[in-house]
């Protein structure tokens, strides 16, 4: 093993110990959010890689919900009503979406607004 290459794990793992919360739900969620994008533009040849990353949102935003709802939680009150209204929402879009009944954009526009948000916070691209 040679030098760079010593090198790049050392850096690799501090950097990966570094990682704040914030910077990993913006890497969770950025991740699903460019599978949804990725797929669905594929059209219906891509539909079961759509319904995969469709439903790994799903769990994200269940796990979301649940975060905020729990006691610790310290965000404001009004903004984990709007988590939850939003994971909610996301529920009932993405059914109708495996439907054929509605398209992925409000989804996009949802995760892509959080990701702002997270960057506007703090998060590390």
């Amino acid at each position: 093993m040679n030098a760079h290459m010593l090198a790049q794990r050392a850096y690799s793992n501090s950097a990966s110990s570094t990682r704040t919360a914030r910077s990993t739900e913006y890497e969770i969620i950025a991740k699903v959010t460019h599978r949804i994008r990725a797929t669905a533009l594929k059209g219906s040849a891509g539909f079961a890689e759509l319904a995969s990353a469709l439903h790994d949102n799903r769990k994200l935003w269940t796990a979301l919900a649940v975060d905020v709802a729990g006691d610790g939680n310290q965000l404001p009150p009004s903004l984990r009503a709007q988590i939850v209204y939003l994971a909610e929402f996301t529920q009932r879009h993405t059914g109708e979406v495996l439907k054929g009944n509605a398209g992925v954009a409000p989804l996009l526009q949802i995760n892509a607004a959080i990701l702002k948000g997270l960057s506007n916070g703090g998060a590390q691209r």
